[in-house]
């Protein structure tokens, strides 16, 4: 392109201050925010195909038994409002206080109404264009913007982008080639795709692969469409979130500054304070605001250390379960009905018409020969991967870079060198960060590919469920389990 053509392409192109590639949650609380704190002269594109727009996964479910894991009163999606939600769930029939735990389905129409009420607001907001169309490839255009690729054949260009690109399907981690065609319909891959509980009669044998947040939204679901079969739930670890206490504790102040600078001595103090308050609960709320600041200030060895040793433990006392979904839960596991497996998969077969899972026993010692443990039933592995075309592409051409280790709650996961942003704040604040105007709101954090969990804050809490076994993987050995009953996974 000529000088003169490029220097017209500057004076007549739309070029936008914030390109937000994505359709879901993350893109839409990104857009009110922006619509809340960029200048009236600001231009802003949405781009995004997905018809449910501004739900995402984890609300567009219509089931009243998912709940959201966080208080109301902690989920506006404006800081500066912080009651916008109870508010809004008073405004329509709610009666739900701060402290109740509201169902994600009202919380994605809540995230919906408040995008169209500021949106109704025309005097003195920013320009937001909404593009329905898949972004296809990037760019980089004339040293300080990005161009995107459209799926309709567009192209638009963007000083700054957010990247809401969403954890991408779940995926098989072994290779199904060993199941027949005839049971390759028993492997559901996308739980959240509820129509599957269609296909599972009332005594079937259900398997689930993980044992995290989503495989309780899928146990509840399972019981509340009629099946009333066992559950084997196959992890790591064999262990699940935590719940809720139904009085929330005051959270206990942490000072970050003073905590030790090992990870060892970190967990040592955190169980020290846990053991001078009531509830261990209100230890982790404290760290909730401190989160980054502790995360920044470890050094490299730390945080591998963290990853390592400590991730699973955190997440199952981080991300909490409400506590009457949580008690319904627990009897599906005191009855025998739900039961927990440490181990890891290898391979999906089958054997006499139902589908076999073979997985390795956890932590156990190896004193001779090995032999497969088998699970007869379905499977479904939430295997969490960057399944993302454009992902893929900006990291292939050099404009994505992950950084070597990433933050629980999203602290800087990848960046791109480029001038600095004029629209620059704390990114704590849902803004912009000065040498990074590529923001990915759903790229590599620190929630394990499968949460399990365990316990971190004292030996007064659980560890794990029974018959799962809490070693270590080092000297595992393969034993023989048959379940018998047709496995339906998710």
């Amino acid at each position: 392109m000529s000088r003169r053509a490029l220097r017209s392409f500057r004076e007549n192109a739309l070029i936008y201050d914030v390109i937000v590639v994505g359709s879901g949650f993350s893109a839409i609380a990104v857009t009110c925010n922006l619509i809340e704190q960029l200048p009236a002269s600001a231009k802003v594109a949405v781009v995004g195909d997905d018809p449910g727009f501004g739900r995402g996964t984890a609300y567009r479910t219509e089931l009243y038994l998912h709940r959201l894991n966080v208080p109301a009163g902690r989920m506006s999606l404006l800081p500066h409002q912080p009651d916008d939600f109870v508010d809004w769930l008073k405004r329509h029939g709610r009666l739900m206080q701060a402290g109740d735990f509201a169902s994600r389905s009202d919380y994605g129409l809540y995230v919906r109404d408040t995008l169209a009420r500021l949106l109704r607001k025309r005097d003195g907001r920013c320009r937001v264009d909404f593009i329905k169309a898949k972004a296809a490839g990037c760019v980089e255009r004339y040293s300080s913007t990005l161009a995107f690729h459209l799926g309709n054949g567009d192209e638009i260009a963007g000083r700054n982008v957010v990247l809401c690109l969403g954890v991408g399907n779940a995926s098989l981690p072994v290779d199904p080639d060993g199941v027949p065609p005839s049971l390759r319909s028993r492997i559901i891959e996308n739980p959240w795709r509820l129509s599957w509980l269609r296909r599972v009669a009332s005594s079937d044998a259900v398997c689930i692969l993980g044992s995290g947040l989503t495989m309780i939204d899928q146990v509840l679901a399972l019981r509340a469409h009629g099946h009333s079969g066992r559950i084997d739930v196959l992890s790591r670890r064999g262990l699940a979130p935590l719940g809720h206490a139904r009085e929330l504790p005051a959270p206990l102040p942490i000072d970050v500054e003073a905590l030790p600078d090992t990870i060892s001595e970190i967990l040592k103090s955190l169980r020290g304070k846990s053991r001078t308050v009531a509830d261990w609960r209100g230890v982790m709320d404290g760290l909730r605001p401190a989160t980054q600041a502790l995360w920044q200030r470890l050094s490299s060895k730390e945080r591998s250390r963290f990853l390592r040793h400590a991730l699973p433990w955190w997440n199952i006392h981080r991300h909490r379960v409400a506590p009457d979904v949580f008690d319904k839960f627990e009897k599906l596991v005191s009855d025998g009905i739900v039961r927990f497996h440490a181990g890891f998969l290898k391979s999906l077969g089958a054997q006499e018409g139902r589908l076999l899972a073979s997985y390795r026993v956890r932590a156990t010692p190896s004193p001779g020969g090995q032999a497969p443990c088998q699970l007869q039933g379905e499977s479904n592995a939430a295997d969490r991967r960057d399944q993302c075309g454009l992902a893929r592409q900006l990291h292939g051409n050099g404009a994505r870079r992950d950084q070597p280790l990433t933050a629980p709650e999203g602290d800087e996961p990848v960046s791109i060198d480029r001038p600095r942003s004029p629209w620059s704040r704390d990114p704590g604040e849902c803004r912009f960060r000065g040498d990074s105007p590529v923001r990915d709101l759903a790229g590599p954090t620190l929630r394990s590919r499968r949460p399990d969990g365990g316990t971190i804050l004292g030996d007064h809490r659980r560890s794990g469920y029974p018959g799962a076994s809490q070693g270590r993987s080092r000297g595992d050995r393969f034993e023989r389990l048959n379940l018998s009953g047709r496995h339906d996974a998710c």
